[in-house]
């Protein structure tokens, strides 16, 4: 490479001396790279004349071809270092739980059209959570946002929290009880609808119902979290979802939101990446945009 580059340099300054100060070399070594590219091309390549050093016909026919492939390199080694929102090409794989991607990704691809129009985007999606080390270990997504794993992938996968969601419940606005406060009697009484994303028959409310001896009456259980409000809007189910699902779905003028007679700890999402990827400059910036668009659209709830 260090040929190449000398090579490049005598080309366009025909001067041993001039040459070495354009790539900052000594004469001398100027020279010895000379000698050593003549040995290595089997041609002398420059011929000394009055104007300088003239190339021979095989040095011409290097310059072009040698000339591109190192400015290809140079472009290389500076999108490593540095990154053009505006003129980038780059493609970039993101997967998404569901909730995510109706919190993030409309903004994103707004954003996205107005920073860094050339950028491709590609989506990809995910139902358990342990999916996601999965994915970023086979270098199927760039970068992924969920519930944190249940895995403990190591130092390889690296997360940082982006937002949280509060559990509501959700009743139909003409429900006989939907004008009573909800406690935890009247909240055992009712038929529920379980959303469970994972499959699980099991989720946060009956783990905490167990805690203190109480069962609930599970009517109909879904993996379609933004189902939900549909579900409750057209039945007597109470639903305990995320506030966020109900607000985004088109449905929350026909429900009513309720605290839940019990404590519920939020609901975390996390981006995470791999190692391999932590440096990289668009990943960098695509990882400080998600950031800030997760605090703009979740300021109540933003933990960074």
């Amino acid at each position: 490479m260090n040929l190449l580059v000398a090579f490049d340099a005598l080309m366009a300054e025909r001067s041993v001396t001039r040459a070495g100060k354009r790539i900052g070399r000594t004469q001398p070594a100027m020279s010895a790279a000379l000698a050593r590219l003549r040995a290595l091309f089997q041609d002398d390549l420059f011929i000394r004349g009055p104007a300088g050093l003239q190339p021979t016909q095989r040095a011409t026919e290097l310059a072009e071809p040698l000339s591109r492939a190192l400015a290809e390199i140079g472009r290389a080694l500076d999108y490593t270092q540095t990154f053009d929102p505006v003129s980038s090409t780059q493609s970039f794989t993101l997967a998404l739980s569901d909730h995510p991607a109706f919190v993030l990704l409309p903004q994103l691809v707004d954003v996205l059209r107005e920073r860094a129009p050339g950028i491709t985007l590609r989506i990809n999606s995910f139902t358990h959570r342990d999916d996601a080390i999965s994915l970023l270990d086979a270098g199927e997504a760039d970068l992924t946002i969920g519930v944190p794993p249940r895995q403990t992938p190591g130092g390889r996968i690296i997360s940082c929290p982006l937002f949280e969601e509060r559990f509501v419940c959700v009743l139909r606005r003409s429900h006989p009880i939907a004008s009573r406060p909800l406690d935890l009697r009247t909240f055992l009484s009712l038929s529920h609808l379980l959303v469970s994303p994972e499959g699980e028959r099991f989720g946060q409310v009956d783990a905490a119902l167990a805690a203190s001896g109480h069962r609930r009456r599970i009517a109909v259980s879904i993996p379609q979290m933004y189902a939900a409000p549909l579900m409750v809007a057209r039945s007597d189910l109470i639903a305990t979802i995320m506030e966020g699902v109900v607000t985004r779905s088109g449905f929350e003028n026909e429900l009513i939101l309720l605290p839940p007679p019990l404590s519920l700890p939020p609901v975390p999402f996390v981006m995470s990446w791999h190692r391999r990827n932590e440096v990289h400059p668009v990943q960098q910036w695509i990882r400080d945009l998600l950031v800030e668009l997760a605090s703009s659209i979740h300021q109540s709830h933003v933990l960074i």
